[in-house]
């Protein structure tokens, strides 16, 4: 379950914190991080006292949520139905009427602070055990042993396979429910992406051994006869040496350069006095190569270790993690907050995974997850390893994948970036503000020329997102977008 520790962390506030015993409203602050919109429409009170217990609940059919409830009558695993129905929401003299408290619902949700699929002390000896053997066995052997492990994953209910919105959802509803309650028309927001770009793309590589250092060169001929730049992740002890030539050349192309863990031995998070001692060399690394970014080897996390980074941004939670080591997942397609660490979910399936784990050599699965998160207008990210696409079939499945990305981007308006700029954007945007001048909303803070005032309104008791359409940098009247699946 949930140790103290882990539970004390907040991605930006305590939602424990917020609470208001009185009676008096509480700032839907997960709604104010996401939408940027005035917090006057962003404010809700308990039902009533919440239940002691933590558990799964449905806020609407189909959206699971773990955290504890009015009913108390939440439930240890997903699949199961609560004997007892949550309260529906409701609306007193204006104020929206909540059986929970969203921001420590989806605090849960983004933090990973719910049951994983085995025990803490299980999954530490299996992987204590496999990085003991790892040296000596080859690609096949462990191939062998993650598809063993991975077992029934097609069980598993939550997070949702093969993309899960549930934050998306939930922050969905809680607007809708601020505009019943507030009484207007519609609720101004700052829009999710600069120039009013309808998502947003990263593409990744990691860099695990000597060979896909050496493949490093082509694939970036391949990125840009695509025009897609990427960052590197690299590895900076052990694995293979690293050159400031290395690192020059990545930067000179137009790509960025990101530090990943520290010697790849899947052991970073196992003990905190280790940890302390690797982290105060991650951070002087990445003062080295001038890196902002990072992203931890075989995506293990512990978010409550954060703190003692130094870098910008991480890239190490994935949205939906059945196939991982670590499973899990943080339940969204958007940037969020961890303290003071901007964190860029990964949001697609690995080439490794969907390769020699899934055994799948097409783009289908990549596509059908494109579509997905673009329809909630999120973050679509990639990690391509040079290691594993350098031969000739690997090679073309992802040459396959960049000429869909080039095709999207010549179709919609999708805003293609480096990591490092989206960490820009997305600090720039959370600073941003909304104030109301002679009757008009205006967007207010540094960079608000790129930001785009948009609007949330109820369309057939569904959310509807009114967006300025942009071509070449020029308003081109109005775009809606439906909250749903498109």
């Amino acid at each position: 379950m949930i140790d103290g520790e882990m539970y004390k962390l907040n991605v930006r506030t305590s939602s424990i914190d917020e609470a208001s015993p009185d009676g008096s409203p509480t700032r839907l602050r997960v709604v104010c991080d996401r939408y940027r919109c005035p917090e006057r429409f962003a404010e809700f009170r308990p039902k009533e006292e919440l239940s002691s217990k933590l558990g799964y609940f449905e806020f609407g059919p189909g959206t699971i949520c773990y955290g504890r409830s009015t009913s108390g009558s939440e439930k240890a695993h997903p699949g199961l139905s609560p004997s007892d129905p949550l309260a529906r929401p409701g609306i007193d003299r204006s104020q929206l009427v909540l059986p929970f408290d969203p921001n420590e619902v989806i605090d849960n949700l983004l933090l990973e602070r719910y049951p994983a699929s085995y025990s803490g002390a299980f999954e530490n000896l299996l992987k204590r055990i496999y990085y003991w053997f790892r040296p000596v066995t080859n690609l096949w052997m462990r191939k062998y042993i993650q598809r063993f492990h991975a077992g029934n994953w097609e069980q598993s209910r939550f997070p949702k396979w093969p993309v899960d919105t549930t934050v998306e959802s939930i922050c969905e509803n809680l607007l809708l429910l601020s505009l019943r309650a507030s009484g207007v028309e519609r609720i101004p927001f700052i829009w999710f992406w600069p120039d009013g770009a309808q998502g947003c793309v990263l593409m990744t590589h990691d860099v695990e051994a000597e060979e896909g250092r050496d493949f490093c060169e082509q694939l970036m001929e391949i990125d840009d006869s695509f025009g897609i730049k990427a960052s590197f992740q690299i590895v900076p002890e052990d694995r293979y040496s690293v050159t400031a030539e290395f690192i020059r050349r990545i930067r000179d192309r137009g790509f960025e350069v990101c530090v990943q863990d520290l010697n790849h031995d899947g052991r970073l998070f196992d003990r905190r006095e280790e940890f302390l001692r690797r982290v105060a060399l991650i951070n002087d690394y990445c003062r080295e190569y001038g890196a902002n970014g990072y992203r931890s080897a075989v995506l293990y996390r512990k978010p409550e270790w954060y703190k003692n980074f130094a870098f910008s941004f991480d890239m190490s939670f994935p949205n939906v993690a059945h196939l991982d080591p670590q499973r899990g997942g943080c339940c969204t397609v958007m940037p969020y907050f961890i303290g003071d660490v901007l964190e860029l979910p990964l949001t697609t399936i690995q080439d490794y995974t969907l390769f020699h784990v899934l055994k799948d050599h097409s783009i289908d699965l990549w596509k059908k997850q494109i579509e997905m998160i673009l329809a909630k207008n999120g973050l679509v990210t990639f990690i391509v390893h040079p290691d594993y696409i350098v031969e000739s079939e690997p090679q073309s499945v992802y040459k396959q994948l960049l000429a869909l990305l080039s095709e999207l981007r010549g179709r919609e308006s999708l805003w293609f970036a480096l990591p490092s700029e989206i960490d820009h954007w997305w600090r720039a945007r959370s600073h941003m503000s909304i104030v109301e001048r002679d009757g008009s909303w205006v967007i207010m803070g540094e960079g608000a020329e790129r930001a785009v005032l948009a609007f949330a309104r109820e369309v057939d008791g569904k959310l509807v997102y009114e967006v300025p359409a942009w071509s070449n940098g020029k308003p081109q009247g109005s775009a809606s977008f439906s909250s749903e699946k498109r």
